[in-house]
């Protein structure tokens, strides 16, 4: 099943997508918003699932679907953990500066409690004052929607609880990183808002491609009109949804609603850090991860981070070709 809302007030219009991203129905005499559906998953997922059989196998029905008319599957939520599953992504980091990373690093996954008041709609323009010095940067990934997960609930049953998928532009400010860490109380101004893709989907709508709590596709980005990256999201996945999970109700539960992020898609080339797609490689899923590897073969980053004007799109395709969540498709600009 895929689902979205459209832009109204502060929580949108719940709409329920066909499989072709082509048509949609209102969702309102079952649930009027995403959060009140997920609320009440059990009794109201399978009458979403009706109209959305209905969709499928009628093509008159319904009207047509306008990803631009969309804010976020979740234009709001209660939570927001973002985690760092791809440990490459994080040993770059750490090399570039000279670092190892902790042993821990491999068995105990990061995550930061992000903002959720204001996530972005996925054509919504990323809009800053200056970009001077701020390092402005967009990191594409997954992330899942869960319901109601008991606190301490373990790996295994954690999985139980995702109810919907969908992808991430987690923008990040790299040059107030640096100065926030230092005071050792974590990210705050540096993790502006976040935009999510257009729809959200069930994980039966992913077939074999979902899988242990992995989601085992390319995780497409263009910037400028070009290629930059197409790791696959299911490759070098050091902690999977489940364990990423379980980690953020170790202390406490998390409502319906609650999102949790994978952190920087990355896959590694022959054991060593990746390549342009130009270049024979998977390319990058943000500029951070650039600049390191210029660093630690150059001495020095030659890739500049985002100016106004510049555009950044994400996707995911079934092998058909067909998208699957919509495409995130923002320009930074000034304001």
């Amino acid at each position: 099943m895929k689902l979205a809302s459209l832009k109204h007030g502060r929580d949108g219009n719940l709409v329920v997508v066909s499989r072709d991203l082509k048509r949609m129905t209102s969702a309102a005499a079952v649930a009027v918003t995403l959060q009140a559906a997920i609320d009440d998953w059990d009794t109201l997922s399978p009458k979403l699932e009706t109209l959305y059989e209905g969709l499928n196998t009628d093509a008159n029905s319904g009207e047509a679907f306008d990803e631009a008319a969309c804010a976020s599957p979740l234009p709001r939520a209660y939570q927001w953990a973002d985690g760092s599953a791809y440990v490459n992504h994080v040993e770059l980091v750490r090399k570039a500066r000279g670092a190892e990373i902790p042993e821990s690093f491999w068995t105990d996954p990061l995550m930061y409690q992000g903002g959720s008041d204001t996530f972005l709609g996925p054509r919504e323009d990323i809009v800053f004052p200056t970009t001077t010095g701020w390092g402005v940067d967009f990191e594409a990934e997954v992330a899942v929607i869960t319901d109601d997960v008991p606190f301490g609930v373990s790996v295994e049953d954690a999985g139980s609880h995702i109810k919907l998928l969908m992808l991430v532009n987690d923008v990040s400010l790299r040059g107030l990183i640096p100065a926030e860490l230092g005071k050792g109380f974590g990210f705050f101004q540096s993790k502006p808002s976040s935009a999510f893709s257009p729809v959200c989907v069930t994980p039966d709508e992913l077939g074999d491609a979902w899988a242990d709590t992995v989601l085992s596709l390319p995780l497409v980005s263009h910037y400028n009109g070009e290629i930059i990256g197409k790791p696959d999201a299911g490759i070098d996945m050091t902690f999977n949804f489940a364990t990423l999970v379980a980690h953020a109700a170790k202390t406490r539960p998390l409502g319906a609603g609650a999102v949790v992020g994978s952190g920087t898609v990355s896959n590694k080339l022959d054991g060593g850090p990746g390549k342009h797609v130009a270049d024979g490689g998977v390319g990058y899923s943000c500029i951070a991860e650039i600049r390191m590897i210029e660093t630690i073969q150059n001495g020095a980053p030659t890739t500049n981070f985002m100016a106004f004007g510049d555009r950044i799109s994400i996707e995911m395709f079934e092998e058909s070709g067909q998208s699957i969540f919509g495409r995130i498709d923002q320009t930074v600009v000034e304001g």
